[in-house]
């Protein structure tokens, strides 16, 4: 019942979403233009506004659900597979990758597309990296995939700081520093299509196994006796958190606390069976990432990064879960 509501929350939030904006479009008007893709309809809106609907607007709030789904239901698949509530989508340094790769593109092409699959490339190269150094350590495996995560983050989040050390600090060094702090400004319909499918490769098998999850939770040994291969689940689930990670950051820039806050709002909700707390995550992951975005551009004059905005409403939350709702946590 919750998770329903949750998605016509969304529906809502999406709706109202396109009347926000430096160029507002009532709902009337947007109606007006969806339906006269399918049905003929007399036009009592200007081009202007089909065009502000279509390029400009469509593709901001879209991705912005995608990316607020991705991240939520990422970092609730970490908490479960690493059985920590701490575990976040980075947590194996595609953020860090990722920020290498677009700085990277940024200091040597300058060109969005370029950026995108440099930060894609780069995410998914430090993940694979973190699983062979990870292979070699001794003890357990999961406690050497993070520490893993920690040293290959390391290594690249060093890597973008010498890259923009000698940047340049006219232009590339900017254009580095405002992809870091996460926005979806120059969001198009070419971004959706790049990371439509990548998204949609992760987050199905993670809603197919969100049941089994829920046995991962309670150790391997109970997962043997019940006759599922705890260690190929875990795999799976990690390939596909991180490849939605990836896709993610890749278009949005660092978005910080959404994987980490949003699974433990949405266990307030709908309780910690992963049957409900996958959709829930991503449902909620969508809505609050939208809501944030829709501040962003609206607030002020001048547009606030998304991932200055994430960690105001987000650290003071999870200071909350620390001292009040310990018990939960």
């Amino acid at each position: 019942m919750i998770v329903f509501a949750l998605m016509i929350l969304l529906i809502l939030t999406i709706i109202i979403s396109f009347q926000f904006g430096r160029y507002p479009i009532s709902t009337k008007e947007l109606i007006g233009i969806l339906f006269s893709k399918v049905y003929s309809v007399d036009s009592f809106w200007t081009v202007r506004t089909e065009t502000v609907l279509f390029n400009i607007r469509m593709p901001r709030i879209l991705l912005a659900c995608l990316v607020g789904a991705s991240l939520a239901a990422a970092g609730a698949a970490y908490q479960g597979v690493f059985q920590n509530p701490m575990a976040a989508p980075d947590v194996l340094g595609a953020s860090a990758g990722a920020a290498f790769g677009a700085a990277f593109a940024i200091l040597h092409y300058s060109n969005s597309y370029m950026i995108t699959i440099s930060a894609f490339g780069f995410s998914l190269l430090t993940v694979i990296l973190v699983y062979i150094i990870s292979k070699k350590a001794r003890g357990n495996p999961l406690l050497g995939l993070v520490l893993s995560g920690i040293m290959v983050s390391s290594l690249f989040s060093a890597g973008t700081s010498f890259i923009k050390l000698v940047a340049d600090p006219n232009d590339q060094l900017p254009a580095i520093t405002y992809w870091l702090m996460g926005s979806l400004s120059g969001a198009k319909i070419n971004d959706i299509t790049f990371v439509i499918i990548p998204i949609s490769i992760g987050l199905i098998p993670l809603m197919l196994l969100r049941w089994r999850m829920n046995v991962l939770t309670m150790g391997d040994e109970e997962a043997k006796t019940m006759g599922i291969n705890s260690k190929r689940i875990r795999l799976i689930v990690i390939i596909c958190s991180t490849l939605v990670t990836a896709a993610s950051v890749s278009v949005s820039g660092m978005i910080g606390w959404v994987g980490l806050v949003i699974p433990h709002l949405a266990r307030k909700l709908v309780g910690n069976n992963y049957i409900y707390l996958m959709p829930g995550s991503i449902l909620f992951g969508a809505i609050f990432l939208l809501l944030v975005d829709n501040i962003s551009r609206n607030l002020l004059a001048t547009e606030i990064p998304l991932g200055i905005l994430t960690a105001f409403v987000g650290a003071p939350f999870f200071i909350y879960l620390i001292t009040k709702g310990g018990e939960h946590f």
